[in-house]
């Protein structure tokens, strides 16, 4: 599974809108790649950015 796929994951599973720390942290891969895949997800249109630095799945 790849990362991004993962970090779509674990932002479905999330109620509320997550840092990329925290997702880092629960999903276990590195910050640097969770910001690369956040970033790639945000322009596929996949993830929203509902306030500053917070990310969630666009419905």
């Amino acid at each position: 599974m790849s990362a991004n796929e993962i970090i779509l994951k674990a932002l479905k599973a999330s109620k509320e809108p997550l840092k990329a720390g925290d997702i880092a942290e629960i999903t276990g891969i590195d910050k640097k790649e969770v910001d690369k895949a956040i970033k790639a997800l945000k322009n596929e249109g996949k993830i929203i950015t509902p306030k500053r630095c917070y990310y969630s799945i666009s419905e």
